[in-house]
């Protein structure tokens, strides 16, 4: 089932949830949270989403943010969910 259509509402706080595919772990060692927590300070700055706390489980994240427009939040999870050009996947 597709999940229901975020609704943003620019300047305004919003609890933001990434969970891995049937709760998988996505996060299996320290240098995994540190590519992610890099690319998404790197996309945060880029696409207007202020991010004022987080807790990071290994299976799931948790953002409190403000966007700064209606794509904000989508631009940012699209940018940090594509391998980025200065770090190789092996």
């Amino acid at each position: 089932m597709a999940r229901l259509p975020r609704y943003v509402v620019p300047g305004q706080p919003q609890h933001i949830i990434q969970r891995g595919n049937n709760r998988q772990v996505i996060f299996a060692a320290e240098a995994d949270f540190q590519f992610f927590r890099d690319a998404l300070v790197d996309a945060a700055a880029k696409h207007g989403l202020a991010i004022h706390a987080y807790a990071w489980m290994t299976n799931h994240i948790h953002l409190l943010a403000t966007p700064d427009s209606e794509d904000s939040i989508s631009k940012v999870f699209q940018s940090v969910g594509r391998p980025r050009k200065d770090h190789r996947i092996e």
